[in-house]
């Protein structure tokens, strides 16, 4: 490889960038018919493309997905607790405490860094109205089975879908499950709007109230109908979207072709485990997360170290944990021992660069460092 490639920094992830005389007509477009906002011709276009796309009835375009989240428990009517997840981006949780509600935290399951099925019935209460759970890293849920105990017992079900972008089970979209699915279109994810997010929802009369709910609650220009907020997607965040739709498929491509790589090479390396691929029909690699385990000869965090000094940029992502910060820390579902496989996962995972730009001699460059430091 090139001193070149060897000398510059790897980061975890980067967005894709599709060529900048691509995106001159979107933005010639806003110009001339000078419409900036307020659900103008660019963020209609996106909603009905990003439906085609992933196979869903209706979306609503946001400025962020935490907005997302937060309008989510507003348009059910969410209050009293909510089960969730301590592993996940602080998004999650912050979005109930912001809407004045309780999150109740439950373990996560070993296989796949999600919300651990087996544990949510013991958590219920007469308070709880609602689980919110995350499909880590784009895998999904056990959604029948979440959804089998959310009827059994009156419950609303939101998915965190942020990692989830066109990920489809054998039949499906998997953002066609639960209540409402939200999705977040940050800059790091594999399909961005530089900042953005959208809620899945699966009838017309849902989408208009979480329309109106993002408006400021606004119906025409003298009603409002409810305490809305400001959540609305710019028209260049739609027309930057409108793009990178174009060319996803090639994008998600290659992030599989990178999965790919990663785990053929680490594969015999002791103590390196890498997640399994999950069940889904079609992956969307959002992420390549390792846990370095203790048959490994160095612990997560020394291996951390060691690929920074070679300057990759990794992340312990989910480290600390969500319940492990002031305002969760205190609640009686966060004590260290009702959260032990949770803990031990965020202890040990390291998430690999993977982006459509990596080269393959930069993935192998990262490889050498783990490979070079096992057995010692």
């Amino acid at each position: 490889m090139s001193d070149q490639k060897k000398s510059s920094p790897i980061y975890v992830t980067q967005p894709y960038m599709p060529a900048l005389e691509d995106f001159i007509p979107y933005l010639q477009q806003i110009w001339d018919n000078k419409i900036l906002t307020n659900g103008g011709p660019l963020h209609q276009q996106l909603e009905q493309a990003l439906c085609d796309y992933l196979g869903v009835k209706h979306i609503s375009l946001f400025a962020n997905g935490t907005l997302a989240l937060i309008t989510a428990l507003q348009a059910l009517r969410i209050t009293g607790e909510v089960i969730t997840t301590p592993y996940s981006f602080v998004a999650t949780a912050h979005s109930l405490l912001w809407n004045g509600i309780k999150p109740v935290f439950v373990d996560i399951d070993p296989v796949t860094f999600n919300l651990d099925p087996e544990k949510l019935e013991a958590a219920i209460t007469p308070q709880t109205t609602a689980i919110l759970p995350v499909h880590c890293y784009g895998h999904p849920c056990d959604v029948d089975r979440i959804q089998k105990i959310a009827d059994n017992y009156g419950l609303k079900v939101i998915y965190d879908a942020a990692h989830a972008f066109g990920v489809r089970t054998e039949d499906d979209s998997l953002l066609n499950h639960g209540d409402l699915s939200v999705l977040s279109f940050h800059a790091t994810k594999v399909f961005n709007t530089f900042e953005g997010g959208a809620i899945v929802s699966p009838t017309a009369k849902a989408k208009k109230h979480i329309d109106h709910l993002k408006n400021f609650g606004f119906v025409d220009e003298t009603t409002v109908v409810a305490p809305g907020i400001n959540g609305k997607m710019s028209e260049f965040n739609a027309a930057f979207g409108l793009l990178q739709l174009k060319s996803i498929d090639n994008a998600l491509q290659r992030r599989g072709a990178i999965d790919a790589r990663y785990r053929a090479r680490l594969a015999g390396i002791d103590g390196i485990h890498c997640l399994p691929g999950g069940n889904q029909k079609v992956a969307n690699f959002a992420y390549f997360p390792i846990l370095a385990q203790e048959r490994y000869s160095l612990s997560r965090d020394a291996l951390f170290q060691k690929l920074h000094e070679h300057d990759i940029h990794t992340r312990r992502y989910f480290y600390p944990l969500i319940t492990d910060f002031p305002m969760y820390r205190g609640m009686p579902s966060a004590a260290h021992s009702n959260l032990p496989v949770a803990r031990k996962i965020a202890s040990q995972v390291i998430c690999l660069p993977i982006y459509p730009a990596l080269a393959d001699d930069q993935v192998d460059r990262i490889i050498d460092v783990i490979a070079s430091n096992a057995g010692k």
